[in-house]
This record gives C-alpha cells, sequence and structure tokens, in this order.
C-alpha cells in the first residue's frame, strides 16, 4: 500500500514538474516582451516604396522582422497590436537641435531636469532623437550614456558640447579638448558675421579646429551663412554643413564640393521663421497640433504688440525673411543634384518650438519643392546616415525599433505627419 501511495505522489509531482516546466516557457516567451504590429502600411526609411498591409516585429526594444503579413509567421504568446488603415514609419532624427537651456522666453535654465523635459516634449511631437548641436553639459552627457537600453522612454540625445570659439587656433583647440574630455558626439564651429554685426572665425582658426577634431576622431559640423565660407569650410574638411546657404544661390562649384567631400547639408528652415514669424500672430499659434504643448503664457508675449512691432522694424528680421526664399531655392537644387539632406531646424531656443517645428520644417520643404518621401527620408534614414547613427532612422532587422503610427498617410500629404496615434522609442509607447 505504501509503495501505490509512493507512486501516486511521484506522478502527482510529475505532472506539476511538466505544468511548472510549460508555465516557465510562457514566462520566458512573455519575458521576451515580443510585439507584433500588424495590417499597416510601412515606410521603412530607405526610400523604397511603402509596404501594404505590412507586419513590424520587436523582441527587446529591437526589430526582429519587417515585411508583407503574408509572409512572416507570428511568433506564439506575442503581443499584437493591430493598425489596419494606419502608417508606420521610423521616428524622426533632428540632426540640429538644442536642449535643455529655454525655459518659457529665456535662455540661461540648462539643468538635468530642463533636458529631460525637451526630450520628453520633442518624443510626444514624434521626434525620437535629437542631435544637441551646442551648449551642451555633462548632464546631457551622462544621459545619452544612459540611453542605450531597453526601457528608453524618451527621445535619444547626441551633444556637442561648446561651440568652439577663440581669438587664435591655441584658444580654440583648448575648447575642443575640453569638449572631448566631456565626451561629445561632433564638434561645432560658427562662421558668421551675423548680418555683417560680428566678426567671422578666421580662415585659420576653423582649419585648425577641423584638423584637430579629425585628429581625435570626431566630425565637424559648420554654422554659415554665405556660399563662399560653404565653399572654403568644404575645402577645409566640414563634415556637415548645418544651416543653409543664404545670400546667394548655389553653384556648380559648391555642388562638386558637396560630392568630392561626401557630405551632408542641413537647411534648417524654420531657424529662418523664428526670426521675423512674430511681427504678427502666427497661423499656427490656431493649429490644435501646436496647442497641445504650448504654453498660453508664451503665446500671450508672443502676441504683445509691442515686441510684434519691433520685430517688424527689426533690419535682421526682415533679412532673413528674404533669406528664407533663398535657403528653400537652395534646399531644392541641392536635393535635385543628388546631396544629402541631413533633417534639421535649430530648435530649442526661444520662440523655436522643439517638437512642432520639426513638423513645420516638413511642410517648408514640401514648399521648397521635395516630395513626401524625399522629406521623410531626409528625416529618418538620411538624418542617421550622415550622423553615423548604425541602429537608428531606418526600420530595418536588428535596428532599435523607434518610430511613430499615423492615422493619415504622410506620402499623401506630408503635412499628414501630424496625424500621430502613437509613438515608440526602443519598442515602448510614450505617454502623450
Amino acid at each position: 500500500m505504501k509503495y501505490h501511495y509512493m507512486s501516486f505522489a511521484l506522478v502527482i509531482t510529475s505532472i506539476l514538474m511538466i505544468a511548472c516546466g510549460e508555465a516557465d516557457k510562457r514566462a520566458t516567451k512573455t519575458s521576451e516582451n515580443i510585439k507584433v504590429f500588424v495590417g499597416v502600411r510601412i515606410i521603412d526609411g530607405t526610400g523604397k516604396s511603402s509596404i501594404e498591409d505590412g507586419i513590424l516585429i520587436i523582441r527587446a526594444g529591437r526589430i526582429s522582422q519587417v515585411g508583407m503579413q503574408s509572409n512572416i509567421e507570428i511568433p506564439e504568446g506575442a503581443e499584437i497590436i493591430d493598425l489596419k488603415s494606419m502608417t508606420l514609419m521610423p521616428g524622426i532624427i533632428n540632426t540640429h537641435g538644442h536642449v535643455g537651456n529655454t525655459l518659457g522666453l529665456e535662455s540661461g535654465h540648462y539643468s538635468e531636469e530642463n533636458i529631460l523635459d525637451h526630450l520628453n516634449l520633442y518624443a510626444r511631437y514624434g521626434v525620437t532623437t535629437v542631435v544637441s548641436l551646442g551648449g551642451d553639459g555633462k548632464e546631457a552627457a551622462i544621459l545619452r550614456d544612459q540611453q542605450d537600453t531597453t526601457t528608453l522612454d524618451r527621445a535619444r540625445i547626441y551633444i556637442a558640447g561648446a561651440v568652439v570659439t577663440g581669438d587664435s587656433p591655441e584658444e580654440a583647440i583648448n575648447v575642443v579638448n575640453d569638449n572631448v574630455a566631456l565626451g561629445v558626439d561632433i564638434i561645432k564651429i560658427r562662421v558668421d558675421d551675423n548680418l555683417g554685426t560680428t566678426e567671422k572665425m578666421s580662415e585659420e582658426i576653423y582649419q585648425s579646429v577641423i584638423a584637430k577634431a579629425h585628429e581625435l576622431g570626431l566630425p565637424l559640423a559648420s554654422h554659415l551663412y554665405y556660399l563662399e565660407d560653404a565653399k572654403s569650410l568644404l575645402q577645409a574638411g566640414s563634415d556637415l554643413i548645418a544651416h543653409s546657404v543664404r545670400d546667394q544661390l548655389v553653384d556648380s562649384a559648391l555642388i562638386a564640393l558637396f560630392k568630392a567631400k561626401n557630405v551632408c547639408y542641413c537647411p534648417t528652415l524654420t531657424r529662418e521663421v523664428s526670426t521675423f514669424v512674430y511681427e504678427d500672430t502666427p497661423e499656427f499659434f490656431d493649429d490644435p497640433f501646436f496647442l497641445r504643448e504650448a504654453d498660453p503664457q508664451v503665446i500671450e508675449q508672443l502676441k504683445d504688440p509691442e515686441r510684434q512691432q519691433r520685430v517688424k522694424e527689426s533690419q535682421s528680421a526682415q533679412t532673413y525673411k528674404l533669406a528664407l526664399e533663398t535657403a528653400k531655392q537652395n534646399l531644392k537644387i541641392l536635393a535635385d543634384a543628388g546631396i544629402q539632406i541631413a533633417f534639421g531646424t535649430d530648435s530649442g531656443p526661444p520662440a523655436r518650438f522643439q517638437g512642432y517645428f520639426e513638423h513645420l520644417e516638413m511642410e517648408l520643404m514640401a514648399e521648397a519643392g521635395l516630395n513626401p518621401m524625399q522629406i521623410i527620408v531626409s528625416a529618418t534614414g538620411d538624418a542617421a546616415n550622415c550622423m553615423g547613427f548604425k541602429d537608428l532612422g531606418t526600420l530595418e532587422v536588428g535596428k532599435w525599433a523607434d518610430f511613430i503610427v499615423l492615422k493619415k498617410n504622410p506620402l499623401d500629404d506630408i503635412k499628414n505627419s501630424r496625424s500621430i496615434e502613437s509613438v515608440w522609442i526602443a519598442g515602448n509607447r510614450i505617454s502623450r
């Protein structure tokens, strides 16, 4: 009889062990955190035609499969998200922003809290990565070093540190060395006389800075305004032209330099808009997509009649208004010539509204003559390529699952980039 009790106990134990094993398997499958997005149009950021009735599978924050739903098997136990009639595209990459220094309409508020506020704001607008081109401190470097994780729930940041200045090559190189100690991703210089009101960095100094940056293995971005400076900076080895040429139309010599040096061009059209648009009340002050994040106090300050009159009377503002038209023409010429366009806005300083200005930039690029696919690729795959981001920018296997789900198709109208249903970073849905 004792033997039978023991046999019964062994049977029960075996059943329990099998059941526990199955539970462990199910737990393992669940712990893999597999998400499957089905029935969706996929724009992958490479410039290829969109995938209709597509499927995107995420494991541990990265893309494991992407393609037509009919060709891919859904993993057992995966969370399935049905996106029928929607469009999925990579998250926007802004190769020229500024993060952490602005509060309301004031500069000088740099802090970790403010950096995080700005990165969360960018993310809610579908900007999943931003290159902060100047004014960055150790707080941003720390956050940058923490973002290679499956739990990320805000925009990624890359930094330039202090914009390099100096009255001699030695002084400027000291700033480069300080930036290297901070751990920057890129070096930035300014070669601009601010419409003749300040002195430009000399060729001797910027040639020394470019050479030092390259010696240290870092790319260099150049802020500029004039065509001739663009040519000189490309000849000196600048790796990114960080604003439009705005004094005159670009020529074949500049195009040849871009191609020979394989350098990207970042237009920042909204930078020009921000200099003059507040001479009146902008149309976008009535846009719900803008108002969902805008501070009513800031809006009222910008609508102040005295402030608006000062902008109307500002010679620089009116010059930049004209320069915008030149910038748009140059963008079209360079894009038609096959120059890679790195999407960027210069958002972040006061009244250059982070997140919203990225969508406004897309609208301006369309006005310049670029088609929706060109604009999307500029803001995703090309932006990543221009900055050397290997794991970002396109919806391809192995890359981070940073993307936007849209209710409307942006290939029909780039303004449909504003029809955001959800934003995902490292496979995590961002709270909006």
